[in-house]
């Protein structure tokens, strides 16, 4: 082991089995007021952000299925209400403080309501202290490293009626053995590590996060077993940068290596990962895409900006050569590969030569679909202090003109599959349709048709005859 290098353990057992006690404790006394009151009590999780606050909300409702409490869809019939909070943009917070302050009401109506919120919002001490001040009907404020100290929040809050602030700073250890309610049963998060140590000059998550952190080979490797044989087909391994899988753990650990080893698990169809750094993203984990039968033909792979000086000034540690060579490497071993990006418009100093630069790598890159945002100051980044700041109308003008060709790509890269027969895993439904079911291709395409609920959970095989720039459409292939 190198010197100076950080490990990543466990929390205790001993802790872990305290967090049992106290849910055990909220069980008896959620069954006793349910005897009085003639009914269960409830929660509510409302998540906002990324797909790992999402596999967080999963965690919460687990521990809060164990004690007692059945999900509420109705934010006014619950009993407790967390919010699982977000921090990445402005308006994400925004949205948190205008539904916190809707939540002074039903505390009014209701002084047993509890009210909880969580996540990378609260890793902000500025965040903390404008909500002990203006939110006080807040019960519980806690961050992103003591999920699983719910249980001992809840409690303490129960048996004392005061407000309970915790808040971690940074933690090398995660939590095993918690319990975990899952929304969907056909496809499942699987958070693989936690954490960032990029410090990429815009972004606020390596603050709120904290320092990159792996569980085991063995406990990812149990968790995604139990998820095949409850008959998930699909997982996708989430981690604020995969590609560093492994870094801190005692022993030769790649991402590679995990994909290699979930791809033997019986029962599993389908591998996915999400987000990959292009720094390190290896020729071994292209390899690894390549001859996995199981991981999907799809990579995520942010490029941000087109422009060398602006990926300096982010501190994103590539050059655009760098990355379109990746783009080239990863189409040559993976020719049918899908292609998707994050794109960052108006970063403080780009230019519009800046921008032509951004345009000219989409252009190259023929990404499948390009989530694109338009820059959002951070307190606290190195980013938020430059003092070339964008001004909003360029950026949006920038914007549209990205989308335009964005949406163009997409299109004709879509139109070459008319006709064709794809591969969709079924997932259910389709939003607007009894009818219509939807489902992915192994390159994340979203394919809707017309099919029956026996179906959900199958691959299949669909002919598509209608092309859109951000779905397919299409007929079952009997």
């Amino acid at each position: 082991m190198s010197e100076g290098k950080r490990v990543t353990t466990k929390v205790s057992a001993e802790e872990i089995n305290r967090q049992y006690k106290y849910i055990e404790d909220i069980k008896q006394y959620n069954q006793d007021i349910a005897m009085k009151a003639g009914k269960a009590a409830r929660y509510s999780i409302e998540t906002f952000g990324c797909q790992m606050n999402e596999n967080d909300s999963e965690r919460l409702a687990g521990m809060l299925c164990e004690m007692g409490y059945s999900e509420c869809e109705v934010r006014s019939d619950s009993d407790l209400i967390i919010f699982n909070t977000c921090c990445v943009r402005e308006n994400a917070e925004q949205k948190v403080y205008g539904h916190l302050g809707a939540l002074k009401r039903l505390k009014d109506t209701n002084s047993k309501l509890i009210i909880a919120v969580c996540g990378c919002m609260m890793q902000q001490p500025e965040v903390v202290a404008h909500i002990t001040k203006t939110y006080r009907h807040v019960d519980i404020i806690f961050g992103t490293h003591n999920l699983y100290k719910l249980p001992e929040l809840l409690n303490t809050v129960i048996t004392t009626g005061k407000t309970v602030t915790d808040v971690w700073d940074s933690t090398g250890s995660i939590a095993e053995n918690m319990p975990i309610s899952r929304k969907e049963k056909i496809k499942a998060w699987v958070t693989v590590m936690y954490g960032c140590n990029n410090f990429c000059s815009y972004c606020i998550v390596p603050y709120v996060r904290g320092r990159e952190r792996s569980r085991s080979l063995d406990e990812i490797r149990k968790e995604v077993g139990e998820l095949a044989k409850e008959g998930c087909k699909e997982i996708t391994l989430l981690g604020q940068n995969v590609n560093s899988y492994g870094k801190d753990l005692e022993g030769d650990f790649t991402f590679a290596r995990l994909l290699r080893e979930l791809d033997k698990i019986e029962g599993i169809e389908r591998i996915r990962f999400m987000t990959s750094h292009p720094k390190d993203l290896s020729e071994d984990l292209i390899y690894a895409i390549r001859d996995c039968s199981k991981v999907c033909e799809h990579l995520h792979l942010p490029v941000q900006s087109g422009s060398s000086k602006i990926l300096e000034d982010m501190n994103r540690k590539y050059t655009k050569e760098k990355y379109l060579g990746l783009i080239d490497k990863v189409k040559e071993q993976i020719p049918d590969i899908g292609l998707t990006t994050d794109i960052i418009v108006g970063f403080p100093g780009e230019s519009e030569e800046d921008f032509r630069e951004t345009l000219e790598v989409v252009s190259k890159a023929e990404y499948d679909m390009a989530y694109t945002f338009l820059y959002s100051k951070r307190t606290g980044t190195p980013a938020a202090k430059n003092p070339n700041q964008v001004s909003e109308d360029v950026m949006k003008d920038r914007f549209e003109r990205l989308l335009e060709l964005q949406n163009s790509i997409s299109l004709r890269i879509n139109n070459n599959l008319l006709g064709e027969e794809v591969e969709v895993l079924v997932e259910g439904l389709s939003k607007n349709s009894d009818t219509t079911y939807t489902g992915r291709t192994r390159q994340n395409k979203i394919v809707n048709f017309k099919g029956s609920p026996d179906l959900v959970g199958k691959l299949v095989k669909v002919k598509v005859d209608t092309i859109q720039t951000w779905s397919l459409k299409g007929r079952l292939v009997q």
